[in-house]
């Protein structure tokens, strides 16, 4: 009964939002997927009329409801785009959370985002073992970007290359930190996001780099636990709501500034997510929320705002480096309009000679689980991507975000181009020495 309860009043909430859509058509302009399928239900606008019939349809066509809400990158290029600023997260969010707790969840799904996702030591522990016997499974694909490939077929990671788990994950190579406050006070709690932790720690140790270059102090508590943007897109509100509460008990009411992450859809998730689901906690962990938000900020955007001027760059001028061009995440240009800053890092290295490419913030077709879900619709996403990166000249493409590190990979390595992929501190931090 309770969980009637919950839901209904998710779905009242979602039917006060919906008034404000015009049908005026400029998400479809946006939206990749609609670009490559040419289907109405596939755009924001199709989905917002499944979504105003939304009680009616779950009695009659439940899974196709589902499989509606679903079939979308979550991208955030419809919101960026909509002159009557329409939430369309917030909406399928919602959404895809009332869904799913009118259907129930698949429990291999329901297990691992509940029974695994919100234990963060026994989910390190689990990773950990699968990392010593991926060998089993897979082989390497190509040197250049370290990628891997399935050794046998497989219906899940079909015939995509993807990196390979970390042979040492970053909480093992730095399982915890709390430095005390530096001469300017200036302190800040990290969180690499389990990419990072699990796949790049690179990207953690640049970040670190980075940050002690410029005396920060950095608190970093051990067994962090997932953002939760995956649990959420996929309907499972209540182990979304777990894992928010395992981070808000490391790092609600701590001494420091700033709470930095690499990774752009952690960022987006605590800073705009989490405060939106808020009204679902009790009030004392709303303020928390709230607080532990307003603190957040891509660690791109923090190193340039406060340690690197902001100066004009003749891209003109060849300076006979690397040639690198730059992604937009969708979530950390669409959501938070954060651009400048990472290209800032990656010009302040004089061994690198920056090129933008066309359409750099277009989405690379990734989308978290939309990726291995819908592969073959990704890849068609991301193709688009891949011959941007081409036209643009550069042996090297950055971007802010691991999610999207992992699909340019994929992309690039399949093509055999030679093009690596970096994420944007990494460049910066190499040019520190």
């Amino acid at each position: 009964m309770a969980e009637l309860y919950e839901l209904s009043m998710l779905l009242g909430d979602l039917e006060e939002q919906l008034v404000t859509c015009m049908r005026c058509g400029m998400c479809q302009a946006v939206c990749p997927l609609y670009a490559e399928t040419g289907r109405e239900t596939d755009v924001a606008r199709g989905k917002i009329v499944l979504l105003e019939h939304l009680s009616r349809e779950l009695l009659k066509e439940p899974e196709a409801v589902k499989q509606r809400l679903e079939n979308c990158l979550l991208c955030g290029s419809c919101a960026a785009a909509c002159p009557s600023g329409v939430k369309v997260l917030d909406l399928f969010l919602k959404a895809r959370a009332i869904i799913n707790g009118y259907l129930g969840l698949p429990p291999a799904k329901k297990a691992v985002f509940r029974q695994i996702m919100t234990r963060p030591a026994l989910f390190n522990r689990l990773i950990s073992i699968a990392s010593r016997f991926q060998g089993v499974f897979t082989r390497p694909a190509g040197e250049i970007l370290g990628a891997s490939c399935a050794r046998f077929e497989s219906a899940l990671l079909q015939d995509r290359h993807f990196m390979p788990l970390a042979r040492i994950p970053w909480h093992a190579k730095m399982p915890e930190t709390d430095e005390p406050a530096g001469p300017d006070k200036t302190k800040v709690a990290f969180y690499p996001g389990c990419l990072v932790d699990k796949v790049f720690p690179d990207v953690a140790k640049s970040s670190f780099k980075a940050l002690r270059h410029h005396g920060v102090k950095i608190y970093m508590p051990a067994n962090q636990a997932c953002c939760g943007i995956p649990a959420l897109s996929s309907g499972d509100r209540k182990a979304f709501m777990q894992m928010v509460r395992c981070n808000l008990e490391l790092f609600a009411d701590k001494d420091f500034q700033y709470l930095l992450t690499p990774c752009a859809t952690c960022t987006a998730t605590i800073k705009e997510i989490w405060p939106m689901m808020g009204q679902y906690f009790p009030p004392e962990e709303q303020e928390k929320i709230t607080a532990l938000a307003a603190k957040t900020m891509d660690i791109t955007q923090f190193i340039a705002d406060k340690y690197v001027l902001q100066r004009k760059y003749d891209d003109s001028v060849d300076k006979g480096g690397v040639k690198v061009t730059y992604h937009d995440p969708c979530h950390l240009k669409k959501s938070l309009n954060v651009h400048v800053q990472p290209r800032t890092l990656i010009r302040v290295n004089p061994a690198y000679t920056f090129v933008e490419m066309d359409e750099a913030d277009r989405c690379c077709g990734m989308g978290g689980s939309f990726g291995l879900q819908h592969y073959d619709l990704s890849k068609k996403v991301g193709n688009r991507k891949r011959q941007n990166i081409y036209q643009s000249g550069a042996e090297v493409v950055s971007t802010a975000c691991p999610a999207c590190m992992l699909q340019l990979i994929d992309l690039l390595s399949q093509s055999h181009a030679g093009i690596r992929v970096k994420h944007a501190v990494q460049i910066y931090a190499q040019g520190l020495g």
